[in-house]
């Protein structure tokens, strides 16, 4: 094998074989001429790509790798990683997209000679877009875990020459006396004129995609190539995309994401209103500032021509962000600036202290203590008072308020926390006296990770002079708007991102900014002299209270005469008194004996809710008998736009009988014509009979035997988990199945008539004690 051959892991292996990971381990086991490993650790070893490859092929388990699958499981054994191979990749790539020919002519040469100019070929294309490399007068390595690309010695890429195309267009920063005008250099306070941190991050702003050397780039040139061969089919922005987006799939807790959804939402909320005042400035370009860049989400979401500007901590996630807006970006090389993308500590190192941008979006880090509270107590951004150690979002507002210009909007995603710690009240007495606070406004729990928590979305608008501030600011939650359609819709909100019913939550968040109307139970404009109390509590649930069940004491009626319909259909339906039988003895079956004989297939859910371009099938639907929710965005995940997993998607069928395989209580559902064409969700076994062989009544009823559910359980932790191949089933004749089906099928409607009237009477209870209460039903 060679020394930088392409490694994958067990995982990889199940991957390009369409197989699980219990099959790669029973490979090894079995096979005694698997490949063996050369890598990794002995509870997760790596295997030479190239070997797995041909041992599949040997053993008929695989015709040809998905070229998409070859280059991320080169990008993915790197030896330098995968965060710089991706690097690498995303910087050839944007030479592909600007100068196919230049590639050509560079992909024809040998790989050491491809090295040794590539970098020369890449400073043109990141200058034409980034614009030049800072002149620091150092050469500064970032450290291995987070490690971005360097720019090239000359000494270490003999006979290149190195520098920069005279006049190639820089990106500019507009000030906040002109219009976007030239660039100025950034100042750096006293605290942060020291060479770095400890951990060796540069705390200066820089461009964040750098030149890679020679030397670097010669592990990655077969990666180069077949990456290129990628983009030929698909197109660069979207190979990179697929790229990342399986970078950021693979390691969910090293990055915070903001879905595409709320990206949007939020985007939708900064938009700048067709004014008189934006119509007489002409031709000028929209500035739009993210100083806590993450992943781009914010900046992707921004629509119409702008200039995007955005910061960074993470030297590596600002390079792979930043090539990923010059990416999607359809305006050809020059022709537009940007994206301007730098690294560094935003509230430290302040990378445009000069810019008025004309909109600010930001998603930044929640709870953090050390973001500088000391060192910067004199800065003068706190115009509206020193946030707290403890305020670190607060700290956020006032630097994002500090890069608008007079009159420009901001939208910041916030814990709930910042609107009612006692720690910030003097802050947010600031922002409501001076008018910069325009609204706060409740999400639903499942908007943005972390997932339990109903985050806070914040409205800000810098103050203008001479403008008399806001008397008012508009709260509103839409934590309690309805989920979505079920079989049930008087059914109270579950909340969770399974069941958020986005387009919902969407059209009333716009719908509330735009009118700034007060709607019951979703917002109110409150004056700001009611909300400067001793607590400054700006919590929409403490000034908006949630509607009353049922719709208040009016909806009542309708909700009793639903209840006593249902209760009349629940008694219709009540089984007839059970008649003993005798102990028989029916042969039986396994589940995993049908399946061998082929009278039933099994298939295991995949899909997570928001995953799929169609509803999914949850397991909280099948223990509830709730209908699957719609999708809450497009099924794209936040980076990737692909439909990499499509393929893997278990779509439901009339007739498919579901079982959760988690948490020991026996459930079965039987798949209608409401629900199929739905994806089949994580924790969840779909056993699809043949007609012709088994009644999926039968199936269902069967299943759901206690005894059998638990003997067919493993119970060796806290949760119980269901091996569907070991529940038994009786051998009888197809019409006999369908008599006992017909029985197991009324059961199912009768069940589902007792929850129904459980959800009625909860309602009509509660609405009752609500009414009483507050004087709007007499007793």
């Amino acid at each position: 094998m060679t020394e930088n051959a392409t490694e994958v892991t067990a995982a990889g292996i199940a991957r390009l074989a369409g197989v699980g990971r219990a099959a790669v381990s029973n490979w090894r086991r079995r096979h005694a001429d698997f490949p063996l490993p050369v890598g990794g650790t002995g509870t997760s070893p790596s295997f030479a790509l190239a070997e797995v490859e041909q041992w599949l092929r040997d053993q008929g388990k695989l015709v040809e790798v998905p070229l998409r699958e070859r280059v991320w499981q080169a990008i993915a054994g790197h030896p330098a990683g995968a965060v710089q191979a991706l690097i690498h990749t995303g910087c050839a790539l944007l030479l592909v997209r600007d100068r196919p020919t230049a590639w050509l002519e560079l992909a024809a040469a040998p790989d050491e000679r491809m090295a040794a100019l590539l970098p020369h070929a890449m400073e043109h294309v990141l200058t034409d877009r980034f614009g030049p490399e800072a002149d620091t007068g150092v050469h500064t390595v970032p450290s291995p875990e987070t490690s971005g690309v360097h720019t090239a010695l000359p000494s270490e890429v003999p006979g290149v020459h190195t520098a920069l195309w005279p006049g190639a267009p820089g990106v500019h920063t507009p000030s906040r006396a002109e219009s976007p005008a030239a660039e100025s250099p950034a100042a750096e306070s006293p605290a942060v004129r020291a060479a770095g941190t400890p951990d060796g991050r540069r705390l200066h702003a820089d461009r964040a995609v750098h030149t890679p050397t020679a030397r670097d780039l010669m592990p990655s040139v077969p990666l180069l190539r077949a990456a290129a061969e990628l983009a030929a089919g698909i197109g660069a922005g979207q190979a990179f995309a697929f790229l990342l987006g399986r970078q950021l799939d693979a390691n969910p807790r090293q990055y915070t994401l903001t879905p595409a959804h709320l990206a949007e939402l939020m985007a939708d909320l900064a938009e700048p209103p067709p004014t008189a005042d934006r119509t007489a400035r002409g031709q000028h370009v929209r500035t739009v500032l993210d100083p806590a860049a993450g992943t781009g989400a914010l900046l992707r979401a921004v629509h119409g021509p702008a200039a995007l500007y955005g910061q960074e901590a993470d030297p590596a996630l600002a390079a792979l962000t930043a090539l990923r807006l010059a990416l999607d970006a359809d305006t050809p090389r020059g022709a537009a600036p940007g994206p301007d993308l730098r690294t560094g500590d935003t509230l430290r190192a302040d990378a445009f202290p000069e810019l008025a941008a004309d909109t600010v979006l930001c998603h930044p880090p929640f709870n953090e203590r050390n973001w500088g509270h000391e060192e910067l107590a004199y800065d003068p951004r706190w115009e509206y008072g020193l946030p707290a150690r403890t305020e670190s979002e607060l700290a956020w507002v006032q630097h994002v308020l500090a890069r608008l210009r007079d009159g420009g909007t901001a939208v910041l995603l916030m814990p709930p926390a910042a609107a009612s710690r006692r720690s910030g009240r003097r802050v947010r007495a600031g922002l409501l006296r001076r008018g910069a606070l325009q609204a706060v406004i409740a999400l639903p729990a499942g908007a943005a990770p972390p997932y339990g928590i109903p985050l806070h979305l914040w409205v800000l608008r810098r103050p203008e002079p001479g403008v008399r501030p806001a008397a008012d600011v508009l709260l509103a939650d839409t934590t309690g708007l309805p989920g979505p359609t079920t079989a049930a819709p008087e059914a109270a909100p579950t909340g969770g991102r399974e069941r958020l019913d986005w387009p919902a939550v969407r059209a009333a968040v716009l719908d509330a900014w735009r009118e700034r109307a007060d709607v019951e139970g979703v917002s109110r404009v409150v004056p700001v002299v009611e909300l400067l109390d001793d607590d400054v509590d700006l919590a929409p649930a403490r000034h908006l209270p949630r509607p009353a069940p049922g719709g208040g004491a009016s909806g009542l009626g309708e909700i009793r005469e639903k209840l006593a319909e249902t209760l009349r259909l629940t008694a219709e339906l009540v089984p007839p008194a059970a008649v003993p039988a005798g102990s028989a003895h029916l042969p039986l079956t396994t589940v995993g004996e049908l399946a061998r004989a082929g009278a039933l297939r099994l298939r295991t859910g995949t899909a997570a809710p928001g995953s799929a371009p169609v509803p999914v099938l949850t397991e909280h639907d099948v223990l509830t008998g709730a209908a699957p929710a719609a999708p809450a965005a497009p099924p794209a995940a936040e980076a990737t736009g692909t439909d990499a997993d499509a393929d893997e998607t278990v779509l439901l069928e009339p007739g498919d009988v579901v079982v959760p395989v988690v948490g020991g209580g026996s459930a079965a559902r039987v798949v209608d014509g409401t629900t199929a064409g739905a994806a089949l969700g994580r924790n969840l076994q779909l056993l699809r009979p043949d007609p012709a062989a088994l009644d999926p009544w039968f199936l269902a009823g069967f299943l759901r035997g206690t005894a059998n559910h638990r003997q067919a359980s493993s119970h060796a932790s806290t949760a119980a988990r269901l091996d569907a191949r070991r529940l038994h089933l009786p051998r009888m004749p197809l019409a006999d199945q369908r008599r006992y089906g017909e029985r197991f099928r009324e059961l199912a409607a009768f069940e589902d008539a007792l929850r129904t009237a459980g959800r009625l009477g909860g309602l009509l209870v509660q609405g009752m004690y609500d009414g009483l209460a507050d004087g709007t039903v007499t007793p």
